[in-house]
């Protein structure tokens, strides 16, 4: 039977708690608690947990004990078959009438807890479904889509001559509430959907239509999308439900239209990249800038005001600062036109990789590059393939977490370090700024598993693709760029497949060729040491028949090599054993043709 106290129209909620289960529930309240919120009624015998938390606000400890001082919250009696060691609850006596939905959270987990996701239906939709509408940005901008409508072009139709958009929306019953709640159009959804619509189009039409009748308000940029053009206008009306011939254009909004459209191709990158996701209504707020300096432009304000909106919109561009001389001289590079032509190659396909064998510094260098161009270590990640990397652990996927109060371990959706750096190169302020992605022995893992449907974005910077395990549609930055390692003796460059190939520019450091070729005679005069060293290991690649094995210069770039016998030990424990394992089988002395004193004796 309904309470009369009761918001209408809301379910009764529930928290479970973790180890043994207890459950605790009520319902909204139709009067708001000092915060400006509805009141939350915990209903009687509810369990709570005993304990208290470090995180539990002052408020919600003196509530505590004033509930168990007067006999509202009790010891609960013992459960058959509850868990050896499971923690203490307490039992609510009578109904208890909390300021909000959060304090009454609070009340039941021990420490502070976000009440409007924390309660639950019994079907699992969160208490915030059934809240109206909370603050939002003063002006947001929308994507509508209507060229095509179950067939038909809305936009060159309907929209742009009659002023409006809208949605289809044929199956919804009448709507009695202007800024219906998610929960409520879920509920029309799956009544007047059911058979019209899988689970997963009624879900999405559940978000679109929020957006459309309760998100969207008047004031708010409106973009479409036909033949090629994009169209602006300004939302002046509210939503309202009406007929259509077919029910393609039931729910509308009015609309001033600007007179032209922009063309595809002349849009900013992060316009574009918003416009290739697949949902009728798409939120553009993060990319308002850059829709208010086309607009601008459009409206034929004076020069002055145009040039300075468009000044103020649009964002600062991408670039990768020049190739200083100090950098080459850094790197030992003499040839600074070599490093001016891996800037443009980053430039140009944002994704490189240096291959060639061990020891040409491959990782050192792309780690200076990284640095340089995106202007410090904070922009940079570094993250190592091996053969059971996965794409779980580059991008996103559910992994165990302890909780650190509870102690309990449940599987929570985490991002990997691919989408930690995206996130952080999309921010705002952040879109300008170049940030870098390492990946050190690319060629040792599973790349197609490693990378799955991001393979598509690295090459189409400017689309989004849905996301396997979360579900959202998620562009890669083009401020993002990715820098691969691939050691040949591990594995031939020619066994890397044909996709990785095509998205990656590869760049080889062979102890053959400049500038890898006469590293180490560089660094050995600029240190002041004798140059030996680089004639005995020009020597040594001069007899490696496969370039793949040739022994690069790093390894005698080591402090502990000029120490007494150190470039002896060096050779012996370091650079005779890659050609042992390169001539395994073949019974080649590998002593006798690279050791120092064959080479010594016989130097060329």
């Amino acid at each position: 039977m309904p309470q009369p106290d009761r918001l209408p129209g809301t379910p009764e909620f529930r928290i479970r708690l973790p180890q043994d289960g207890a459950e605790a529930r009520g319902w909204l309240l139709t009067r708001f608690g000092g915060n400006g919120t509805n009141r939350f009624l915990l209903r009687e015998g509810s369990l709570v947990t005993a304990e208290e938390w470090p995180g539990l606000g002052r408020h919600a400890r003196r509530s505590r004990a004033e509930l168990r001082a007067e006999g509202a919250l009790v010891d609960a009696p013992p459960v058959p078959g509850r868990p050896e060691g499971a923690p203490a609850r307490w039992v609510a006596t009578r109904d208890i009438e909390c300021n909000s939905s959060s304090a009454a959270a609070a009340l039941v987990y021990g420490y502070d807890a976000s009440g409007p996701e924390s309660w639950r239906t019994d079907e699992g939709h969160p208490l915030s479904d059934y809240l109206s509408t909370g603050w939002r940005p003063p002006h947001k901008a929308w994507l509508v889509r209507g060229s095509n409508v179950s067939g038909h072009n809305l936009v060159r139709q309907l929209w742009l001559a009659e002023g409006f958009v809208s949605l289809s929306g044929a199956h919804l019953p009448p709507l009695e509430e202007s800024d219906p709640t998610k929960s409520a159009l879920r509920r029309f959804v799956e009544e007047g959907y059911e058979g019209a619509a899988s689970y997963h189009q009624k879900q999405g039409l559940v978000d679109e239509l929020h957006a459309f009748l309760t998100q969207m308000r008047v004031g708010d940029t409106v973009a479409t999308y036909d033949d090629d053009r994009m169209y602006l206008g300004r939302i002046t009306g509210d939503a309202v439900q009406t007929t259509s011939p077919g029910g393609l254009s039931n729910l509308r909004r009015s609309v001033t239209w600007r007179a032209d459209g922009h063309p595809y191709d002349e849009l900013p990158g992060e316009l574009r990249q918003k416009l290739s996701v697949q949902h009728d209504v798409v939120d553009l707020t993060g990319v308002l800038d850059a829709l208010d300096g086309l607009a601008g432009e459009a409206d034929g304000t004076d020069r002055a005001e145009a040039a300075d909106t468009l000044e103020r919109a649009a964002p600062k561009e991408l670039t990768l600062p020049g190739i200083s001389e100090a950098l080459a001289e850094e790197l030992l590079v003499h040839d600074r036109a070599w490093l001016e032509e891996l800037r443009e190659l980053l430039l140009d396909e944002k994704q490189l990789v240096f291959y060639g064998p061990p020891g040409t510094g491959k990782t050192y260098l792309a780690m200076k590059l990284a640095e340089h161009f995106g202007g410090g270590p904070e922009q940079v990640k570094i993250v190592q393939f091996h053969p059971s990397y996965a794409y779980e652990d580059f991008f996103e996927g559910f992994r165990p977490v302890e909780d650190p109060e509870t102690r309990e371990v449940a599987f929570r959706l985490t991002a990997g370090p691919l989408r930690e750096l995206a996130d952080l190169a999309s921010r705002d302020g952040n879109r300008h700024v170049p940030h870098f992605l390492i990946i050190d022995e690319i060629n040792r893992a599973n790349l197609a598993k490693v990378f799955g449907e991001l393979y598509f974005l690295l090459e189409y910077r400017d689309r989004s693709v849905r996301l396997t395990y979360s579900g959202d549609d998620f562009p890669l930055p083009p401020n993002l760029f990715v820098i691969g390692t691939m050691n040949t003796a591990d594995r031939s460059i020619a066994l890397v497949d044909a996709a990785m190939r095509r998205r990656f520019a590869f760049v080889e450091l062979s102890p053959r060729s400049e500038p890898t070729a006469g590293l180490l005679a560089r660094w050995l005069a600029r240190e002041g040491r004798d140059a030996e060293p680089a004639r005995l290991l020009d020597a040594l690649n001069s007899r490696v028949d496969d370039a793949d094995f040739a022994i690069g210069p790093s390894y005698l770039m080591k402090p502990g090599v000029y120490r007494d016998g150190g470039l002896e030990r060096t050779w012996r424990t370091k650079i005779l054993p890659l050609l042992e394992e390169h001539h395994y089988g073949e019974g080649v002395d590998v002593a006798a043709r690279y050791g120092l004193d064959a080479l010594r004796e016989r130097p060329a």
